[in-house]
Parts: C-alpha cells; structure tokens; sequence
C-alpha cells in the first residue's frame, strides 16, 4: 500500500504548539484543506506519535508548510527524543505556536475536532490566521523521497 500511494506527491508541513515545557513540533504528511465555510484543515498524526498529545492539550497549533529548502527540517522534526528546535529559528505566530523561518506558507489553527483513523487520529484544525510567501516553493514528497517542486522547474525556464 505505501508503494502505490507513494506515487501521489503530498507536500509536507510540521505542526508545532507551545506548551509549559516549551515548544514541540512533529512533521505530517498526510495534510490537507478541507472546508471553506468553516475554515478547516485537517491533517492526521500516529497513534503512536508522543507529540500529538502534548499539541492537543495546547488545544492550539501553527501548521508550517515546509519549502524547498527545508529537507534537513523535515527530517529533524520526524525523529523522536531529540530537542527538535535545536538551531532552527522561528517567531511566534497569533496563537505562540512557533511559525518556523522561511516557510512557504503558515496557517494558525486551533484545535476544532479529532475522529479515529485506523493507526491514525484525523485531527481537524479551525483556522485563525494563515499567510503565504509566493517567493518560496513548496517541499514535495514522492515515491519516499523529496523532490523538487514543478513550479520551481516552470519558473526557472521561463
């Protein structure tokens, strides 16, 4: 199964919260829009994931969508039992969720509902403020691997 839908490129995005022992942030890939009417996002963390609890317990969270460049930040935030802030810079967004450097784009969410999903929770976020920067492309997963982003490969060759 991950061998045939790895042929469906996602981008990839690190959701992060603060809490009373700091800041803690996972990498999702499984992240999209959902609703326009109520502004929605949805993304869906393991069961099995430590930082999920402590993010829903801040009950708010900033979803970072992760440019081109950002590879080394993905892979920090997917590992586990490691200070993931380390080095990487960041300003608060609304809510204080940390909002990483030089992302393409940032939506800040509170917490609206969750529902099971087989080995994973479907967490559906209630968006607050979001922003974009059309300067940066986006970090595409494809096939288990980074890869570049098409609209990058356009711009360049017009």
């Amino acid at each position: 199964m991950r061998s045939v839908l790895g042929h469906f490129p996602s981008g990839i995005v690190v959701i992060t919260a603060i809490t009373p022992e700091g800041p803690v942030g996972f990498t999702c890939q499984s992240f999209s829009s959902l609703s326009l009417d109520p502004p929605l996002v949805s993304f869906a963390p393991a069961r099995s994931s430590a930082t999920w609890p402590r993010i829903r317990e801040a009950g708010r969270f900033c979803v970072n969508i992760l440019a081109d460049d950002h590879a080394e930040i993905s892979t920090a935030f997917a590992r586990s039992g490691t200070d993931k802030f380390t080095g990487v810079p960041w300003t608060p967004a609304p809510s204080g969720a940390p909002r990483l450097y030089g992302v393409a784009a940032w939506i800040d969410c509170a917490l609206h509902e969750e529902f099971p999903g087989g080995d994973h929770t479907i967490v559906l976020g209630l968006v607050q403020d979001l922003s974009a920067d059309a300067s940066r492309s986006p970090l595409l997963f494809h096939r288990g691997a980074y890869g570049i982003s098409p609209l990058r490969i356009e711009s360049k060759s017009q």
